[in-house]
Formats: structure tokens, sequence, C-alpha cells
């Protein structure tokens, strides 16, 4: 069994990009966006369910905007065009599960400019079943 008091360890990281867990079907990461950041527009051909812990900020998904902050959730479904920005003055912390994995078992990426480049050059594939 893996346990975590998630919103605890999600502030406890100040990494971009932070790989809790990865199973077979899901993983589950934890992000930090410093303030005026960004995770980028995207695309992903999986699932992704996004909780905000703190911070506010604002979540655009399909063309759709909305302001986020604590205890928030987005649902941002397969091949929908995404990005989620940090609009405070703090870090917007959250976690969010993909369904099946995106990202590479354990990786851990502590600024968006690392995590883009290992994206680019393939270093952040997930685990092959």
């Amino acid at each position: 069994m893996e346990h975590y008091t998630i919103a605890t360890v999600a502030e406890q990281y100040s990494d971009f990009r932070r790989v809790l867990w990865t199973g077979k079907h899901t993983q589950v990461v934890i992000m930090t966006i410093p303030a005026g950041g960004e995770i980028g527009e995207e695309v992903h051909e999986v699932d992704q369910i996004l909780t905000f812990v703190s911070g506010v900020g604002q979540a655009k998904v399909s063309g759709q905007t909305r302001k986020v902050s604590q205890g928030d959730m987005v649902i941002v479904p397969a091949g929908a065009k995404h990005n989620f920005t940090n609009e405070g003055p703090n870090p917007l912390v959250l976690y969010t599960v993909y369904g099946p994995p995106e990202h590479a078992d354990g990786a851990v990426h502590a600024t968006k400019e690392e995590a883009d480049a290992l994206e680019e050059a393939g270093k952040d594939e997930p685990p092959s079943n």
C-alpha cells in the first residue's frame, strides 16, 4: 500500500514536476508552478485529473477558461488542448493523476525548462507495460 497526505507531500517539494507514484494504468505527479509561470500549452494522449493544493491560477481547457485555487479539481480529457498558469504571488501547487502514465517513473524535473528539454530529447517516456 502507498499512503500519502497528498497536500503535505505536494507542498514539501518545489520541483516543477515530480513523479510520486507510477502504476500499470495510472500515475500520480506533484507539480509546483512558480509565480508568473505556466505548465505550457499542450495536448496529451492520456486523461489527466488535476487537484489544486495551494495558490491561485487559471485553467484553460479546450478554449474554456476558469480560475482555480485550493480544493479545485480540473479534468482534462485525452486530446484536449490545455494550459495552467499561476496568477498569484505564491507558487501554484497541485497534484495530477494521469491515466495511463505520461512521464518516466521516478522523474524529477526542477524547472519547466528542464522538463521540456527532457521531453524533447525523449528522456521522459512512461514505462512500457
